[in-house]
């Protein structure tokens, strides 16, 4: 895995405290802390690339009674 150098200027300090502490908790550096903060937001897609993706995909023509259809024949009777 490829890894850069990241470099985050003005930061407010209380927000650096804070992040301090929760990594302090975790027992883990502030680094490594970061880091997780950082790779889960990276990993976790935003509405908007949600919403792309499924506009990039193909569509596909069902009537409302089928769907219907399908509800109900997974519904325990």
């Amino acid at each position: 895995m490829d890894t850069m150098i990241l470099q985050i200027r003005e930061v407010d300090a209380d927000d650096v405290a804070v992040l301090r502490e929760r990594a302090r908790r975790s027992g883990i550096s502030l680094s490594a802390y970061l880091r997780n903060l950082i790779h889960q937001d990276a990993a976790q897609p935003t509405n908007a690339e949600v919403i792309e993706r499924i506009e990039s995909e193909e569509s596909v023509d069902i009537w409302p009674e089928e769907t219907v259809k399908y509800i109900e024949a997974g519904r325990p009777q």
